[in-house]
């Protein structure tokens, strides 16, 4: 029991661990716990949009996939140029001793291989989240959002996942605020 409420102190620190790509945005923050609980929401979403998908997989893929950066930390695409994180070394830290070890191991590593459905889906909320704070920044007058839009849309790779973001890109972030609710 112990061991488990170890990985849990260390799933914690993702609260703490801000995520490194916003600083070229010029604005946003978020930390990895924020970005787990985005995907995780994204994902359940889409996994109501394909029936075929196994949502408890796609979930738990969603959640899990950072937990290594409470470890390795966050590098974004220019540190990863001249950094490198031994994720499968972290993730196997991480699950030694714990009953449900080999599953997140699992998990993390078929998200990584980007192959089943479920990872490519997860993949997509990833990318997702990064879209709706594009679309929010872009919105609230921050300049420089619109470059990597274009940049993160070309990444999608399911059928689901460019459907949602077109209907992302379509809105205003706001728009639920103005129009989502009734008196």
């Amino acid at each position: 029991m112990e061991r488990i409420a170890d990985f849990l102190f260390e799933a914690g620190m993702l609260k703490r661990i801000p995520r490194s790509g916003y600083h070229f945005l010029g604005g946003g923050k978020e930390s990895i716990a924020e970005h787990s609980f985005m995907i995780t929401t994204i994902a359940f979403a889409l996994s109501r949009m394909d029936e075929t998908v196994d949502a408890g997989k796609l979930l738990a893929m969603c959640l899990v996939h950072d937990l290594p950066e409470a470890r390795t930390g966050d590098l974004n695409y220019v540190q990863k140029k001249y950094c490198s994180a031994d994720e499968a070394r972290a993730v196997a830290d991480q699950a030694r001793g714990l009953p449900f070890g080999k599953e997140y191991a699992a998990l993390v590593e078929e998200f990584n291989a980007c192959e089943t459905l479920e990872a490519r889906l997860a993949k997509d909320a990833d990318q997702l989240a990064f879209v709706l704070d594009l679309r929010t920044l872009m919105d609230t007058g921050h300049n420089g959002a619109d470059k990597w839009l274009a940049v993160v849309l070309e990444r999608l790779v399911t059928e689901p996942g460019r459907k949602l973001a077109d209907a992302i890109v379509s809105r205003a972030w706001d728009d639920w605020w103005l129009t989502g609710y009734s008196e």
